[in-house]
């Protein structure tokens, strides 16, 4: 890789111009992104209450690579990566379960839940074999801020020094964090760059511009509130809701239940989100993993309390599904198709003084991060 692929003239915020549409297409980029990027980030698996009982496992892929985080009979949460010991076969298929025991489905191959191998038949005919040296491989694993993420780099800094007081700040926004439950989940193929959906939900300039259900967040959002705040590693976009509010997708604010008063997106580099949205008794996930240089999976999660659900919150759920989704992908896509125009390379970033809502410092932000980790990685 030579150094003038990652060149990015004007980047300082300043006068700052975007990212070169290559960024957004380029294979060789999108394979530095992978090793520079993803194997070392941290990937939201699920919520804790999903493995909370031994023997409960869900699975995450990245890119090829796939893992399994599972509760231990000790109580230890691990992870693993999910792949038996002698052929090489993927051990589980499903996202979730339960299980005593993990067994491979070509030779019968049996793990226990801490990763050891437990039996392999007729390997008591080989010489010196030793079952101690074919256990699973292990993969790092840590509880953050009611979620289990992993991370495929053994080195990788602890999330708590990676992404300072982001865990104290989701946990005072979501009161009931300790006990959501998944509700819903959905997987989505966007054939977008990866950079492009994230760019798309962290920024609020096209938010009162482009589709209805947009016009109808700014409605009901205090904008001027409505904040992009760069905290390092991890950042925010959001803001409380207008005085007065009485409704909110046709259904009236009424004495239900709820999380926060708050629209919060809440990210993690590279591609972790969380957002929450006012008078819902739910908070939602958005994991982004790039399937090629203009190919993107998503995951849509809904996380609510073990208790029965809310008007209002049926509604956004129907409202974000049929509606601001489907309009953020739309818009997704139109933008992948220009930015392989020969009559665009880059534009300009608009870029406030008050850093307002309408600024896209956040998306400067976000893309100084990538090109850096991409300069660091060579």
């Amino acid at each position: 890789m030579t150094e003038t692929r990652f060149d990015w003239p004007r980047r300082d915020l300043e006068g700052a111009y975007t990212l070169p549409s290559r960024f957004f297409y380029d294979p060789a980029i999108y394979e530095a992104e992978k090793q520079a990027i993803f194997y070392r980030a941290w990937h939201l698996a699920g919520h804790v209450n999903e493995v909370a009982t031994p023997g409960h496992f869900i699975t995450v892929d990245i890119f090829e690579q796939s893992v399994i985080v599972v509760r231990g009979k000790d109580g230890v949460l691990r992870a693993f990566h999910n792949v038996c010991q002698h052929r090489g076969n993927r051990l589980v298929t499903e996202r979730r379960g339960s299980v005593r025991a993990f067994k491979c489905a070509y030779h019968a191959w049996i793990y226990g839940l801490g990763g050891d191998l437990r039996g392999a038949p007729r390997t008591e005919r080989l010489s010196g074999f030793d079952a101690s040296q074919f256990g699973l491989r292990p993969v790092r694993v840590q509880e953050f801020a009611g979620f289990a993420y992993v991370n495929l780099d053994q080195d990788a800094e602890d999330m708590h020094t990676l992404f300072p007081g982001a865990e104290a700040f989701l946990l005072d926004l979501c009161p009931d964090m300790s006990d959501m439950r998944l509700d819903s989940e959905e997987d989505l193929i966007i054939p977008a760059n990866w950079k492009v959906v994230v760019d798309n939900a962290i920024e609020s300039y096209h938010v009162m511009l482009s589709g209805p259900c947009h016009k109808e967040l700014a409605d009901f959002l205090d904008f001027e509130k409505d904040l992009p705040i760069c905290r390092g590693n991890w950042w925010t976009l959001g803001g409380p809701t207008r005085e007065g509010l009485d409704h909110m997708f046709g259904v009236p604010l009424n004495d239900e239940p709820y999380q926060t008063e708050t629209y919060m997106n809440w990210w993690l580099f590279p591609a972790t989100c969380l957002y929450t949205v006012p008078y819902t008794d739910l908070i939602s996930t958005f994991l982004i993993i790039p399937r090629g240089p203009e190919e993107t999976f998503v995951r849509f999660g809904y996380y609510s309390p073990n208790r029965p659900e809310t008007k209002i919150t049926a509604a956004c759920k129907d409202w974000m599904n049929g509606g601001l989704g489907p309009e953020d992908v739309a818009l997704n896509i139109t933008v992948q198709q220009g930015l392989k125009s020969f009559g665009y390379d880059q534009g300009r970033y608009m870029i406030d003084a008050e850093r307002s809502s309408e600024s896209e410092h956040a998306v400067h932000h976000f893309h100084t991060l990538v090109h850096d980790a991409l300069l660091r990685h060579g």
